[in-house]
């Protein structure tokens, strides 16, 4: 039997940690799509691409191979057969990662590839729309979500613990414009889908999190 869950929400809401660990406790698959987004990001980079320039970004997104591997339980994104891993939570590919997510062209290079694989095995896929486009018919949905100041200060307390140096208003302020254009984006905007369960996170440790979300499934899908 495959299973899909899904797990949708704002930046710095611990997506990709909570899946992460939903998928090792299920053994499932983990699809990290926001860093396939991020690698993405990473190629437009490259090439110098504007942000702000639609156009630009639709012409050479087709020029970025984006692919997932596991290395001893290690996932490998892999962006024209280099590992990016490094690059994908730096402040400058989260920034272009979210312009360039809401583009047609961008979004169509990367779904057949994401849905391939939640139909050819049990998968937890977090995102901002999973749950509404990519996977509408997954099993369980999630909303997974904080306020803008706990994700602030834990976006701070990251960066800090690796010897940058940062504001913690100034990444409030950031989180805050990256909601209001996922949120407001014109393609698949981020919003809960009518059948996510809302996980706030908040006040939460990320293992009552995940213990949250395993309660979820088993009811949902009585395993």
């Amino acid at each position: 039997m495959v299973y899909n869950i899904a797990i949708d929400g704002p930046a710095g809401a611990g997506k990709s940690t909570i899946a992460r660990r939903v998928a090792k406790e299920l053994a499932f698959i983990y699809v990290d799509t926001g860093a396939m987004y991020r690698a993405m990001a990473c190629y437009l980079l490259d090439q110098k691409i504007d942000g702000q320039d639609p156009d630009a970004i639709a012409a050479a997104c087709s020029g970025a191979d984006i692919s997932i591997e596991y290395k001893s339980g290690e996932q490998i994104v892999l962006l024209n057969q280099e590992n990016v891993n490094s690059r994908l939570r730096t402040e400058a590919v989260g920034n272009m990662a979210s312009l360039s997510s809401a583009n047609p062209k961008v979004r169509e290079h990367l779904l057949g590839l994401q849905r391939g694989l939640a139909a050819s095995q049990s998968v937890v896929m977090d995102g901002r729309d999973i749950g509404t486009t990519i996977l509408p018919d997954a099993d369980v949905k999630i909303y997974l979500t904080a306020s803008s100041f706990t994700r602030a200060r834990r976006r701070y307390k990251e960066l800090l613990e690796k010897g940058e140096t940062c504001n913690l208003e100034e990444i409030q302020k950031d989180i805050e414009e990256r909601d209001r254009r996922d949120m407001n984006r014109e393609i698949s905007p981020l919003r809960q889908a009518e059948d996510a369960v809302l996980v706030d996170s908040s006040e939460m440790t990320i293992d009552e999190v995940v213990a949250a979300i395993l309660d979820i499934f088993r009811e949902k899908t009585k395993q």
